[in-house]
């Protein structure tokens, strides 16, 4: 599923299922593809059979496309399975169509924030990338609550200097407080000093 060009991509071996969910999910208002085989789905990529070998291979390859199965054979080993690889949701045929789009819409919803959740990540490590090796110091050490005095310490620098630094961190992290500053390095991964990597520290 693709909500950025509104598309639901629809992988089934039985051309009659294919038709009647297309028709079904068109009627609701979506723009649908259908496909045969998950080679067809996949034929950019190397080939692979349908089910969770094909959820497998989204989710090796990087590709996040939130997704419900639809399935004649259930059980639950395999609804758990499914679910724990990250399948939104796991239907059994033949299903009802209330039940099939409130599961689309489920993971509409799931792909949007998704993709605005990559979107925050982007920009911050975007703005990671514009620190200095100094100032990227001074970040790692400002999340760890090390004050300006401790940080200058740590470093062999004047308390002042650090000062600057943490500045034109807050600055171009776009941080308004520190405790914004944590939570965006948080998301980002950004480890604070003396979790991250010891090395040698650079000079000012």
């Amino acid at each position: 599923m693709n909500t950025a060009s509104g598309t639901i991509f629809l992988v089934d071996d039985e051309p009659p299922i294919v038709r009647g969910l297309e028709r079904l999910l068109r009627a609701a208002g979506y723009d649908v593809r259908g496909f045969l085989s998950s080679r067809a789905f996949l034929e950019q990529h190397d080939p692979a059979i349908p089910g969770f070998e094909l959820q497998r291979l989204l989710l090796d390859s990087g590709c996040e496309r939130p997704i419900i199965f639809l399935t004649g054979r259930g059980d639950i080993p395999m609804s758990v399975r499914a679910m724990r690889a990250g399948a939104v949701s796991f239907l059994t045929k033949p299903v009802q169509g209330r039940e099939l789009l409130d599961a689309v819409r489920l993971a509409l919803e799931k792909d949007s924030n998704a993709r605005a959740a990559r979107g925050r990540l982007v920009a911050i490590e975007h703005r990671l990338a514009t620190l200095t090796a100094r100032e990227r110091q001074v970040l790692e050490h400002v999340v760890s609550g090390r004050l300006n005095k401790q940080i200058a310490a740590d470093l062999g620098t004047a308390e002042k200097t650090v000062k600057v630094h943490r500045g034109r961190v807050m600055e171009k992290m776009r941080a308004r407080s520190i405790a914004e500053l944590v939570r965006i390095c948080d998301r980002a991964g950004v480890a604070p000093a003396g979790i991250a990597n010891g090395e040698d520290h650079p000079p000012l």
